[in-house]
């Protein structure tokens, strides 16, 4: 039995020995057959099914507890079970990306000699929010509590929540405006803040005088806490049901069989190869008010991705040739690149729910050194690193889905995750008093399609398969605006065969304050991230904010007029232009301004994905469906899809089947009137690059990667025919 040899090894020493088993054979903690399940499968899977219902439990329970809309209206809270060396063995629903970064936390105290100062003993809580320790972003804290029987340390258990309030430089929780570690907010770093189950005065004392709403923070910890209590003596409960020694043996069997599962399946779904994808994030802040002058203030990033997935199963993503980490709070850390891949795993091959750091460990990350993905330097921010995450792990599911589709698994595949803005917002509440939140009906973007339907509309978002954007009346209770409108924006969804999932807008009356602070986060622009599939169009970026400042709504509302609710399809002029008096305001990129008071209005849009397929292809009665229902416009219908709309008797639209068929006709005979061969193309475009012809911040992107890349700087330059450094770093040694 494992425990044996264990059971006379510290911590540190046992954590050390799993790890050397693992490299001599390959399998979890070396364990080469799986005993206990071969002995008796069924008591194997009801074992691990209990451990999985322990967890969803605790999670439900800790959900009535919080005071946080973001975790008791949206789900931003996951829990997890894991072995002594911090392995995960089963876990809840929620954001399963921070399974894995809770494993990192564990081995990281393991590491720096925890069980002999500060000690780990029973009832003891530890707390973490480092990213550069085990978590994605500064507002996902995270709590574990080791779990005891016998005197013996069998376990951990843990709990994440994300926090809508980090005390940072801007209000909420995804620190838009912090361009270094010093500005992102309160940090707990793999701290010891409660003991005896009972979290430690001096550390509520700490997180009362740090945040702008500290009950949100100081609630949600006494419902992690209480969740991993609750797995706890749960699995106390069950050893003493199946005895210590086979507690230690069957739990890491759990993770070995999970390892073995997700190469199966990967031999299974996917065709062997090498595959390669690549997007885009743009970062527009010029001009804006906050920003140090430490970055630039327009950026591009280029992240190129290569997977490879080997004949026996094991997925290895590498992100050679992207961009060099920088003074912004997009930045991410290994912990939080390993939670994206753990998360997009889960929810796209991984779906049954008996998942554990098995499938993690059937997979390899290459993360460049000195890159946004694995800095160089720990003071950088990373409190919006999920700006980068996104569309990184969007094209991975895309990556993936190439493959299924190779494999013939068309069924399985799936455009992807997207990237979509959310709202920071802080000052003085309607109750009169400091304030500051993040506003997560952001959890409910539209999906990238899917290669036999259209995708979800606001109903997605990568880093939580169970999306939901929340009550309006609860975030109305958090914050001082109402809700004056929420609709479909018309043509968010990427237009294909199948189209991607769109999105919404939100329209806010600021009501019963004299300063809130509105800052949007995650925000990309002027380039395409959440891109399509097999001939699918990429979704839209961005849309702009549109704001009224000192409006007559009041007025308006008196005289009963029709009010704005939404922004409108007229691209020459909004709904608020149309029926709105007062200072108008429109603006690209980050919301980042002078703040608001009541009576002002301000709108903010989210992002649908990208769509599947040829669009000449796309269903004209679906599409005559989409133009009734308000997801796409009659323009967009006739110029993008071919597909001809006319009216029936009581004003609806219909689809003209046969002006359809003629216009297609002609939509395709252009095609190849103005197709050209890929060498003409490859050619014309070579006497731009060769002479840089390019924006600034794409001539940046490109020099960045090749100072940094030999591998980029030899592809691009074979590819091209050019010599790379001599164009983006003229003067630089060969």
């Amino acid at each position: 039995m494992l425990d044996k040899p264990a059971s006379a090894l510290r911590i540190r020493e046992r954590l050390i020995e799993s790890e050397r088993l693992m490299e001599e054979t390959g399998c979890y903690d070396g364990i080469t057959e799986l005993h206990l399940r071969n002995q008796d499968p069924l008591k194997f899977e009801t074992l691990h099914t209990k451990l999985r219902a322990y967890c969803v439990s605790a999670r439900e329970m800790a959900r009535r507890i919080s005071a946080s809309p973001g975790v008791r209206e949206v789900g931003e809270m996951v829990v997890a079970i894991y072995t002594p060396e911090g392995d995960a063995i089963a876990l809840s629903n929620g954001i399963m990306v921070h399974v894995h970064t809770m494993s990192r936390f564990i081995k990281w105290m393991i590491r720096n000699g925890y069980e002999e100062n500060p000690c780990i003993r029973d009832g003891d809580i530890f707390a973490n929010n480092d990213a550069f320790i085990g978590t994605v972003q500064v507002p996902d804290v995270m709590d574990v509590v080791p779990i005891f029987h016998s005197g013996k340390l069998v376990g951990w258990a843990g709990a994440v929540c994300h926090e809508l309030e980090a005390g940072g430089i801007t209000p909420g929780g995804d620190v838009a405006l912090a361009q270094e570690r010093f500005t992102e907010g309160l940090f707990v770093c793999a701290e010891k803040v409660g003991e005896n189950d009972e979290i430690r005065r001096d550390y509520v004392i700490r997180c009362e005088r740090n945040l702008r709403m500290p009950i949100y923070w100081v609630l949600d910890e006494k419902a992690k806490v209480a969740s991993c209590i609750d797995m706890r003596e749960s699995v106390k409960a069950l050893i003493d049901e199946i005895g210590l020694d086979y507690w230690m043996q069957v739990s890491k069997e759990f993770i070995e069989e999970g390892r073995r599962a997700q190469l199966a399946r990967t031999r299974q779904l996917t065709v062997p190869g090498i595959y390669r994808g690549h997007t885009f994030y743009g970062h527009v802040t010029a001009g804006k008010p906050g920003y140090q002058p430490l970055g630039d203030p327009d950026w591009l990033y280029n992240m190129p991705i290569e997977m490879e997935i080997t004949t026996d199963g094991k997925i290895i993503m590498d992100f050679e040739g992207t961009q060099p980490w920088g003074y912004h709070s997009m930045n991410c850390t290994p912990a939080g690149m390993d939670g994206g891949m753990f998360v997009t795993l889960t929810q796209h091959m991984n779906f049954e729910g008996l998942v554990n750091d098995g499938a993690w460990m059937a997979t390899e990350l290459k993360l460049p050194h000195g890159t946004w993905t694995n800095p160089d330097n720990e003071m950088v921010a990373t409190a919006t690193s999920w700006a980068l995450l996104l569309p990184a792990y969007g094209v991975f599911q895309r990556l993936l889905s190439r493959s299924f589709i190779g494999r013939g698994f068309v069924e399985e595949a799936f455009v992807g995750q997207v990237n979509s803005p959310m709202i920071e917002m802080g000052g003085t509440s309607q109750y009169g008093k400091l304030f500051g939140m993040a506003h997560f009906e952001c959890a409910a973007a539209g999906s990238g399609a899917l290669a036999i339907k259209d995708g979800l509309d606001t109903a997605y978002v990568g880093w939580n398969p169970e999306s939901d954007m929340g009550n309006i009346e609860i975030w109305e209770q958090n914050m001082p605006m109402l809700y004056i409108g929420r609709s479909i924006v018309p043509n968010s969804g990427g237009a294909g065969k199948y189209r991607g999932g769109c999105s919404f807008v939100s329209t806010w009356l600021v009501s019963k304050t004299d300063h809130l602070r509105l800052v949007t986060s995650e925000h990309s622009s002027r380039v395409f991230d959440n891109g399509g599939m097999c001939g699918g169009y990429p979704a839209p970026t961005c849309q702009k904010h549109r704001a009224v400042r000192d409006s007559n709504i009041f007025e308006l509302a008196e005289k009963r007029a029709p009010l704005a609710h939404h922004t409108g399809t007229n691209p020459h002029r909004s709904e608020l232009e149309l029926r709105l008096q007062g200072e108008h305001v429109t603006m690209e990129g980050p919301y980042i301004t002078a703040p608001h008071k009541t009576g002002d209005v301000f709108t903010h849009s989210y992002n649908g994905g990208g769509g599947y397929g040829d669009v000449l292809e796309r269903d004209p009665l679906k599409t005559a469906m989409d133009v009734e229902n308000g997801y796409l416009t009659k323009e967009a219908a006739e110029g993008i899809f071919g597909i001809m709309l006319d009216e029936d008797e009581d004003g609806y639209p219909v689809a003209n089947l046969e002006a359809t068929k003629r216009h297609r006709a002609e939509m395709r005979a252009n095609r190849l009137a103005k197709a050209k061969p890929v060498s003409e193309w490859i050619a014309s475009e070579r006497v731009r690059v060769e002479k840089a012809d390019f924006a600034p911040e794409v001539k940046k992107m490109y020099a960045s990667a090749i100072k940094l890349s030999s591998r980029f700087t030899k592809e691009f330059s074979d590819f091209w025919n050019v010599d790379a450094k001599s164009i983006f770093m003229p003067g630089a040694k060969p």
